[in-house]
């Protein structure tokens, strides 16, 4: 159950939406074996000229960029797989977009899972009535 919050430079572009939701999706899947029924996507626009880098506009900078928040069940992830995600976000956002700024985050935020769930449930809950 990851929640996702994806920043986006520029106008909204409903068929970049898609294909970025869907490689997101795609990516959370198979780096961080999260399934895709709890899979929540949020997506933002944010003017180029709102959006400043190193104290320029992106649009001064003639670049785009992005930012990614996603929450996860803290101790559910290794090291390694969430490297691993940064990286591959990384790599398919700069093939989505055009002059992806190199300053464009993924945050992955672990959190604890008796403060977290969705359906009136902590993940806590769900863990314990697993019997894991």
């Amino acid at each position: 159950m990851p929640h996702i919050v994806i920043h986006l430079s520029g106008n909204p572009d409903t068929t970049l939406t898609r294909r970025v939701v869907d490689k997101v999706a795609e990516l959370t899947q198979t780096v961080l074996d999260k399934k895709l029924p709890v899979i929540a996507i949020t997506v933002q626009y944010i003017a180029s000229d709102a959006w400043f880098i190193g104290g320029q506009s992106l649009a001064e900078q003639g670049k785009s960029a992005f930012h990614l928040d996603i929450s996860i069940t803290d101790e559910t992830n290794t090291k390694a797989e969430k490297a691993r995600y940064v990286r591959e976000v990384h790599a398919a956002m700069a093939a989505l977009r055009s002059n992806l700024h190199e300053v464009s985050y993924v945050h992955l935020i672990d959190a604890r899972a008796a403060a977290y769930g969705y359906g009136g449930r902590t993940q806590e809950y769900r863990h314990q009535q697993a019997g894991v």
